[in-house]
């Protein structure tokens, strides 16, 4: 049975109706097909060799400095100058305070809380401009989502604090209608605007790309099948585009994690994130291998979230 047969049946079976016999023709694989998948040599060589230079780049720019960062954190300060050593001293000490675990929960339920928010934002806007604009639209809304990127994230965020303040734009126009000021800056609400300032965009385009290659097909059956447009999305468009969706909340996740601006700067700092968390180590006493504490246990949290996420949105549908 051919990929689009299956996704076909596949629909059916959700919708309960039982599929026409024309499109069981062929289920059973020919002989042919047979001997070319045992002739296939058990090692891509061809595919390494191309996979071959990112493989280096990886290893140089991220592994290597990775190792390094580790090392660091069984380092010791001593007349605030780091010696090499091996001691689980500042594992013990960061493990062991509540203010680290305070500021890890605290980050993990921010990083969560933003995700979710942009995706569930970001999925009707990508929604729409792939199914209800034309190509030239398509364009130029593309052009206009990848415009914020011209300029600094860090600009961006030192815009919105004239927005936000308490006699800024915002707050300006709110008192015009009687309803002014609203602590807006140095608030969780200005941590997630800066969030979405950062993540938005970046989603939209990501579910965009992976919405605009859905086989138009799929969603006629369905409609043929009876299922009306909002079952539809839920059925077919969205476990189609499960792939896009779920790499575009990673992106945001990781970018949001890691945020050091927003939390700073909209969010006033207070409690702080395992960011700020690491500058404020820096600056007590050289504590260099304790940052590098934060920052690994970081890292291990991001590289488990991505290969969960991945396995999902990879594992084969039942």
């Amino acid at each position: 049975m051919s990929p689009g047969q299956e996704q076909i049946a596949m629909i059916s079976d959700k919708l309960k109706t039982p599929l026409p016999r024309s499109l069981n023709a062929g289920a059973e694989q020919s002989p042919a097909d047979a001997r070319l998948r045992r002739r296939r040599s058990p090692v891509p060589w061809y595919g390494l060799g191309f996979s071959l230079p990112i493989l280096i780049w990886q290893m140089i720019f991220f592994v290597f400095p990775l190792l390094f960062l580790l090392a660091i954190s069984f380092w010791q300060v001593r007349n605030f100058r780091m010696v090499p050593a091996f001691e689980w001293l500042n594992w013990r000490y960061m493990l062991g305070r509540e203010f680290f675990w305070d500021a890890y929960a605290h980050t993990l339920i921010m990083a969560s809380g933003a995700t979710v928010l942009v995706s569930l934002v970001a999925l009707p806007c990508a929604y729409a401009i792939a199914f209800k604009f034309r190509e030239s639209s398509k364009q130029l809304l593309v052009l206009l989502l990848i415009t914020p990127f011209f300029t600094s994230y860090l600009v961006r965020t030192y815009s919105w604090q004239v927005f936000l303040s308490d006699n800024g734009i915002l707050n300006a126009g709110l008192g015009y209608l009687g309803l002014g000021p609203v602590p807006m800056l140095n608030t969780l609400f200005g941590s997630y605007v800066g969030y979405f300032t950062l993540c938005l965009p970046l989603v939209v385009l990501l579910q965009l790309f992976s919405l605009m290659y859905i086989d138009r097909s799929l969603i006629e059956a369905a409609h043929n099948l009876g299922a009306g447009r909002v079952r539809t999305v839920f059925v077919v468009v969205i476990p189609a585009a499960r792939i896009g969706i779920v790499v575009a909340a990673l992106f945001c996740f990781i970018l949001t994690f890691g945020d050091f601006v927003s939390p700073l700067y909209l969010g006033g700092g207070q409690p702080p994130t395992l960011s700020t968390l690491i500058a404020d180590t820096t600056k007590s006493g050289q504590q260099w291998p304790r940052a590098a504490v934060i920052a690994t246990m970081m890292i291990a949290t991001l590289l488990l979230v991505a290969f969960a996420s991945v396995r999902f949105a990879y594992r084969r549908r039942s």
